[in-house]
């Protein structure tokens, strides 16, 4: 018998799962994607993703996870034998991730203690890009290391390699026993005090108008899809190594179904407090809600220090409480990311897991101080740009070809579902995974490419975009598939019984 380690309830699973796929994309990703497509009319493409891509590509992720017992390399592996470098691909593309992840989260809880002073002043943009991140001029530069950023990077990579050093149940599990709730109480308050200011029902009204035209723009559609694919995360080994510390006996379909409404219900409480924020600051600076809406760095860093700036009263507890729940929903999905290389690692190398979490933890984090640099912002700005959209969407797409075209797997992976589950799938959830979702990402991808051909992300010079795009989006294909020559213990890849109680 494989002594592989388990969660220890249920419930643990799913704040494990629904923490991973609630992250910094929900906060600062969500709101103004579905302002810029439609308002509330974004609902209706973003429900029919989730439903015809996203629940099914989870349960897929949990199918092959539980079935097969290993990391994403080993599952799928065991899946069939020339399927592993996807495996590895997905565990390259979450260790590129993780290096400038922690960067973000580093800099989200450097602005907690800003927030006890207001020490970004009036010039919110001046002093994120000049006082605090000290930019390099020139993108590709990587100056000199910016202690600010660095002693918080240290800290946000030695809290998540202690949490995974103490294991699945006493590490992952506690710590999202405690992150995830105080997530969501701290945003809770935060959407409770947004909805009372002045301006915030135009700011919702912006948000939930629905631009029904905008129905008929395939765009939407495909922002939509992207949305999902980006928030949930699947696509990139986390969903099949959380999964496979499942017991025997798990209801797959029920728990997808719930981390799926959980990670949208998070997004919509999001897009009701940034909006609620956003109305109240177009008010104050007497603009139009479209003068002020912003996503990513600019709407976390820039705009929400001058909403903050612009509060009536606990101004600093506001700014606590934003900044704290950005480090929070950063930390839960750093953890489950640096997870699936850990997991990897520990089981084509057959190491300990201590000697794992060191050796995997240890080399991303060096490789983040790049981040730590006066360049920093440019080399996360590109590679998370390209990880995502030729990683991410690219092994996903990949994943699921793979899986019900290439090796026909479904009807296996439907059938180890359906075993252990209460809600049953039906022809539905085949035909999303070998006909809708494919043909939705295909375009996405096609639509990817040619833009990245024609004109440089952002503007950049192709000196930079070459090595740090496309070149690590096309590394961590190499790696894999270098990674896969090497062959496996005989034992790891036979089939495994294992234990059926929570817990044990």
């Amino acid at each position: 018998m494989e002594n592989r380690p388990q969660w220890g309830t249920r419930a643990g699973f799913i704040m494990a799962a629904a923490g991973s796929a609630i992250g910094l994309g929900n906060i600062w990703r969500f709101p103004a994607t579905a302002y810029e497509n439609g308002g509330g009319a974004f609902f209706l493409p973003y429900l029919f993703a989730l439903l015809t891509a996203g629940i099914p590509i989870l349960i897929m992720e949990f199918a092959i996870g539980h079935k097969y017992r290993g990391s994403s390399p080993l599952s799928l592996a065991r899946l069939n034998k020339k399927a592993e470098w996807l495996g590895w691909w997905q565990v390259g593309i979450s260790f590129i991730i993780a290096v400038y992840y922690a960067a973000i989260i580093a800099w989200a809880m450097s602005y907690f203690v800003f927030s006890l002073k207001l020490s970004w002043g009036q010039d919110t943009e001046g002093f994120l890009f000049g006082d605090y991140l000290k930019l390099a001029e020139v993108p590709g530069q990587t100056g000199s290391i910016v202690p600010g950023v660095l002693i918080p990077l240290i800290l946000v990579w030695v809290i998540a390699l202690g949490v995974l050093l103490k294991g699945i149940k006493k590490g992952i599990e506690a710590a999202n026993k405690i992150f995830l709730p105080t997530l969501i109480v701290l945003f809770f308050i935060i959407v409770l005090r947004a909805i009372t200011l002045d301006g915030a029902m135009e700011g919702l009204n912006a948000f939930f108008k629905p631009d029904w035209s905008a129905i008929s723009d395939g765009k939407v559609w495909v922002a939509a899809y992207g949305q999902i694919f980006f928030s949930l995360s699947v696509g990139f080994a986390i969903m099949i190594t959380y999964s496979s510390y499942l017991p025997k006996k798990s209801d797959l379909t029920n728990n997808a179904f719930i981390t799926g409404f959980g990670n949208s219900a998070f997004e919509l409480l999001a897009g009701i407090g940034v909006f609620s924020a956003l109305g109240f600051m177009a008010m104050q600076q007497g603009v139009s809600i479209d003068e002020v809406v912003a996503g990513g760095v600019g709407l976390a860093f820039v705009v929400f220090p001058q909403i903050i700036n612009e509060f009536p009263a606990f101004n600093q507890l506001f700014g606590l409480l934003f900044f704290g729940s950005l480090t929070l929903a950063g930390l839960t999905s750093f953890i489950s990311i640096i997870e699936t290389f850990v997991a990897g690692v520990q089981d084509k190398f057959n190491v300990s897991r201590t000697k794992s979490v060191l050796m995997g933890g240890g080399l991303a984090s060096i490789i983040s101080l790049l981040f730590a640099t006066q360049g920093g912002l440019y080399f996360l700005d590109v590679m998370d740009y390209f990880i995502n959209n030729f990683g991410v969407a690219l092994a996903g797409l990949v994943e699921i070809i793979l899986v019900a075209w290439v090796f026909r797997e479904l009807n296996n992976l439907q059938k180890h579902a359906n075993s252990v589950s209460d809600i049953m799938l039906g022809a539905w959830w085949k035909i999303c995974l070998s006909v809708i979702t494919p043909v939705v990402l295909g375009y996405m991808m096609f639509d990817n490419v040619r833009t990245n051909i024609s004109e440089n992300y952002e503007g950049y010079a192709t000196s930079f975009i070459v090595p740090f795009g496309w070149g690590v989006a096309g590394l961590v294909i190499v790696v894999g598939i270098l990674l896969s020559f090497k062959s496996w213990k005989k034992e790891s890849l036979s089939s495994v019984k294992e234990d059926t109680t929570y817990g044990k």
